[in-house]
């Protein structure tokens, strides 16, 4: 089969990694890793959070970028492609669709969550987070959410700025933005833990982080850090697999899935280092959840020197990366829309831009006047999440890694990917036998169908062993043949 020509590619390999390193980089480094390794104890989670990301991000990240590039599509095309490619069965094209829809459904209710960071920035230059307590501060974040009008027009703001720069085109618009976006926020970022050096606490903030305590290691823990290791790198919705569609050929897809994992969990832990001290030096519990950020920290920030400035500064960092999130999230629809009706890229734009606009506005209402609308017993807001988080994203990274590790011709992703030997044969294990499992536990744990109490922990040691030595007899053969084959 002639390989599909490229119509768009980034001019080099960083403007990939920028992109996908601003894709994955959102507010669940920034907002949701600190406080839930708050929760979680520390450093046994972070420690728990690295293994994941080696057994779930890295081998399913390095599927999603291959199966771009070999089909060069959005991830509808893409996938068809390369199945077609396989001669086979054309629902396969289905998984495409579905990560293509789950990062769309992301998109309806994160650009919300992202306008509680624009809101928050102007809130704490223009002095209306001066409060005196916690407490205080819920009731601005209640007030904030309260008021349609608000909440929507800064809904409206991140909609708009996402729409823009995606319509210019990959490399004047995406490419051109993250240039100076991702740049800017690491800046930020090492400003902002340089300010917490200065706390006083800095050294509290970092035991917190790195210290390892083996009693910490829970099977609560174990799953959180493996959901969060597979959304954090914004896996199975559509944006890894679409921005792989445009890496020149001759990249190294493994160097460069490598350089995006680094990247991601530096920025995480560095928030943690920018968050941590900050809190302590005004005995706050780190554990206090999702209002870490938007109660907690506006509160230590105004009894801190300079708070204001840097309170300013590490939400200007939030936004911006949230907003490159938000901006990978619609790029695979606006490709779908502009390879297979031609449709030109600022049209596409408009078009998925007036249905984010419906939708997102909508459940912005599950705040306020639409707090009563319930369908299926939830909001839109919480229903979009619920839909995409417990079900379309782990289902489409389960059949993603099915597919090339079970359905594809050995040879379509061994010269895809560019490994050796051993690195396809460990990569192959991996997708395989690793990947799909932890998946599937992630997506067991969303649904509330696995249990870690203490009666029931025994028998997942049971099973666990039982699992492996199954794998150990089943893998030694498969091995030496792709060693072979190598």
């Amino acid at each position: 089969m002639t390989r599909e020509k490229p119509k768009n590619l980034w001019l080099s390999r960083w403007g990939f990694i920028l992109a996908a390193t601003g894709s994955a980089v959102g507010l669940g480094n920034i907002w949701k890793f600190p406080y839930i390794t708050g929760e979680y104890g520390g450093g046994a989670f972070v420690l728990m959070y690295l293994a994941c990301i080696l057994a779930i991000g890295i081998p399913v990240m390095m599927t999603e970028i291959a199966l771009g590039r070999r089909g060069r599509g959005s991830p509808i095309d893409a996938i068809a492609r390369v199945v077609r490619e396989n001669n086979g069965n054309p629902l396969w094209r289905g998984v495409g669709l579905m990560a293509m829809l789950a990062g769309f459904m992301i998109l309806c209710f994160y650009v919300v969550v992202d306008g509680w960071a624009f809101a928050y920035t102007w809130k704490m230059l223009s002095g209306a987070l001066v409060a005196s307590s916690v407490d205080s501060l819920a009731q601005v974040f209640e007030g904030h959410n309260a008021n349609p009008w608000q909440l929507g027009g800064w809904s409206v703001l991140v909609s708009l700025l996402t729409l823009w720069i995606v319509g210019k085109g990959v490399q004047a618009g995406v490419e051109r933005a993250f240039r100076w976006m991702m740049p800017g926020l690491a800046v930020m970022l090492l400003v902002l833990v340089g300010y917490a050096w200065t706390s006083g606490s800095f050294r509290q903030g970092f035991d917190f982080l790195f210290t390892f305590d083996a009693t910490k290691l829970t099977g609560e823990a174990l799953l959180a850090a493996l959901g969060h290791a597979f959304f954090t790198l914004s896996l199975a919705s559509g944006a890894i697999l679409t921005y792989g569609s445009y890496l020149p050929d001759g990249q190294s897809i493994a160097r460069t899935t490598f350089v995006v994992a680094i990247a991601d969990t530096c920025v995480a832990l560095l928030a943690g280092l920018a968050i941590f001290p900050v809190i302590f030096a005004n005995g706050m519990s780190p554990s206090a959840g999702p209002g870490l950020i938007f109660m907690s920290l506006p509160l230590a920030f105004q009894q801190m020197p300079m708070g204001t400035l840097f309170g300013v500064l590490f939400f200007a960092m939030v936004s911006v990366a949230a907003l490159t999130s938000a901006i990978s999230m619609i790029e695979a629809v606006v490709a779908y829309l502009n390879e297979k009706y031609g449709v030109s890229r600022g049209r596409a734009a408009l078009a998925s831009g007036a249905v984010l606009l419906v939708i997102s506005l909508l459940a912005m209402l599950s705040f306020n006047v639409g707090a009563e609308w319930k369908l299926f017993g939830t909001t839109l807001f919480d229903g979009l999440d619920y839909l995409t988080s417990r079900w379309m994203m782990p289902l489409g990274g389960i059949l993603m890694v099915i597919l090339a590790g079970y359905c594809l011709r050995p040879e379509i992703m061994r010269n895809e990917l560019g490994l050796g030997a051993a690195g396809y044969a460990l990569w192959l294990f991996m997708v395989r036998y690793v990947s799909p499992v932890l998946i599937l536990m992630v997506f067991l744990n969303a649904l509330g169908w696995l249990s870690f109490d203490p009666i029931a922990r025994w028998y997942w040691i049971v099973g666990a062993i039982g699992v492996l030595a199954l794998v150990g007899e089943l893998l030694a053969p498969r091995v030496r043949m792709e060693l072979v084959r190598g």
